[in-house]
């Protein structure tokens, strides 16, 4: 039986960065796609960063029973949705898979979904002064920078992942991120105990 790990943190925690990582140094593990109907930043690509869709699209896989979870954030630019969906990217009776989810709210969701015995949490933490800093230099990068946004997620993130909601979703552990190579090898020890 494979698992799922499932990757979450409060927004500039670098989960972007420990996925690549950890998906170079376990390529076995399989990847998942989540969607989204929020714009395409600069840089990413349809299909490997996210699968881009609109609300008409989120709605099909509600309609078909497919949606998993889905959550709509009132951004400064409008609403947008993220959604886990069963489109066939995950067998765990087949591999380990490794998800970039995010969020507290997800994983409680595809942990019921598909079993507490196949869903494991990766919870990323990182210093909110260093976050912010993180944050901040991602936003500067862009074409357009969304600083509003930047910080209605900065500030939200507070609330989703405070200390009574980790303990609710039974989340016991997390992994420093402060320094991204002691992370990874930490993630890797609970991939691989005998690592």
């Amino acid at each position: 039986m494979g698992k799922i790990y499932y990757l979450m943190g409060k927004s500039a925690s670098g989960k972007d960065t420990v996925y690549k990582r950890l998906l170079k140094a376990r390529p076995e593990l399989k990847e998942y796609i989540m969607y989204t109907t929020r714009p395409i930043r600069d840089g990413e690509i349809p299909g490997v960063t996210y699968n881009f869709t609109n609300d008409n699209g989120i709605e099909e896989f509600r309609r078909l029973g497919k949606l998993i979870e889905s959550r709509t954030y009132n951004t400064v630019s409008g609403p947008w949705t993220y959604a886990t969906v069963d489109d066939g990217q995950i067998d765990p009776d087949n591999g380990d898979y490794l998800v970039p989810g995010g969020v507290l709210e997800s994983y409680v969701k595809v942990r019921d979904y598909f079993g507490k015995d196949k869903v494991v949490p990766v919870y990323l933490e990182v210093e909110d002064g260093e976050r912010l800093l993180r944050a901040l230099k991602r936003e500067q990068s862009q074409p357009v920078p969304k600083y509003k946004e930047m910080c209605r997620r900065f500030l939200a993130d507070s609330e989703d992942f405070s200390e009574e909601n980790l303990k609710k979703a039974g989340i016991v552990l997390s992994y420093d991120n402060s320094d991204t190579d002691k992370c990874v090898e930490s993630i890797l020890k609970l991939m691989d105990p005998d690592r």
